[in-house]
């Protein structure tokens, strides 16, 4: 469903552009070329307020990035954004398949977080498949319902992979997918079927931006929501598998920053990035891939 909107939404945005690049090129090439551009701009105008909201709602204990960083940030977002948002999920999502074959060795679940599909992991997909490593990337719908319904699609990927390798996975999770990995965790063995939950960017304890969103899963990630309340309440003494959260101080859409942290988790601020690009930055994803690896066929 989300791939079928993604590319109405750039047919949308493409004809406007290209009816002005056609009627103006007679009294101006260089004007109609730049009509062709008004997507991006009007991409790179809402990053920037994103940015801005960032600056004005994002008092935090890690220090604020500077203007230079910040600058650098939208750049590198604006990149992976055209990226993910204009090509891979909309055109893609299908094009890099699950990888699962029949080995004892530990596998990879990826789970995306809100507006995206498995066509966000490609790149991951593509390394893992080249070390070896077992993988399944889920798309997770209906795109605006509860977070709780996406539990059992976590469900169904554990499934698969505990199937053709015998071992526990690792969890990697971009921004609600996080919350995502969170909810199956509540399911009663769930602890002990996964390895190790990686996540990036994700909003642990909501994000200041969610207020901005209407679906019922951003009505559950603003801060203090009853969902968030509900879900550290039954987290609280139970068994959970070792965390690591990648997070990063020029995050445009979890913020304060540090909502992206867990208490008892290994937190790794990664500064200078994005929310988009820190989850392909070179470092995220060697280290990432490298504790599946690492794992071998040792341990849970």
């Amino acid at each position: 469903m989300l791939a079928r909107l993604q590319r109405l939404l750039c047919l949308l945005l493409a004809l406007p552009s290209l009816a002005w690049a056609v009627g103006v090129w007679p009294r101006s090439p260089l004007l109609a070329l730049a009509g062709l551009a008004l997507p991006v701009l009007g991409y790179g105008a809402l990053l920037a307020a994103e940015f801005a909201l960032l600056v004005r709602h994002g008092d935090d204990p890690v220090p604020r990035p500077g203007a230079a960083a910040l600058l650098r940030a939208w750049a590198r977002e604006l990149g992976c954004g055209l990226q993910v948002f204009f090509w891979r999920q909309p055109f893609r999502a299908a094009a890099e398949p699950d990888h699962l074959p029949a080995v004892r060795r530990r596998g990879v679940v990826f789970v995306h977080g809100l507006v995206c599909n498995r066509g966000f992991w490609a790149p991951w997909l593509r390394r893992a498949r080249a070390q070896g490593l077992p993988c399944v990337a889920v798309s997770l719908e209906p795109v605006f319902g509860s977070i709780d319904d996406y539990a059992p699609i976590v469900e169904a990927a554990v499934a698969r992979l505990e199937a053709a390798t015998g071992l526990p996975p690792v969890l990697v999770c971009h921004s609600m997918g996080g919350l995502a990995a969170r909810a199956w965790l509540r399911r009663p063995g769930a602890a002990a079927r996964v390895a190790r939950v990686v996540t990036i960017a994700a909003p642990h304890a909501g994000t200041w931006m969610a207020r901005l969103g209407h679906g019922r899963n951003a009505r559950q990630m603003r801060p203090g929501s009853r969902w968030l309340a509900e879900l550290a309440r039954d987290e609280a003494g139970a068994p959970r598998p070792p965390f690591t959260c990648w997070y990063t101080d020029c995050d445009n859409v979890v913020f304060p920053v540090s909502t992206a942290t867990r208490a008892g988790a290994d937190n790794r601020l990664l500064r200078g990035q994005a929310h988009v690009a820190l989850a392909f930055h070179e470092e995220v994803m060697r280290e990432t891939l490298a504790w599946a690896g690492a794992a071998g066929d040792a341990g849970r």
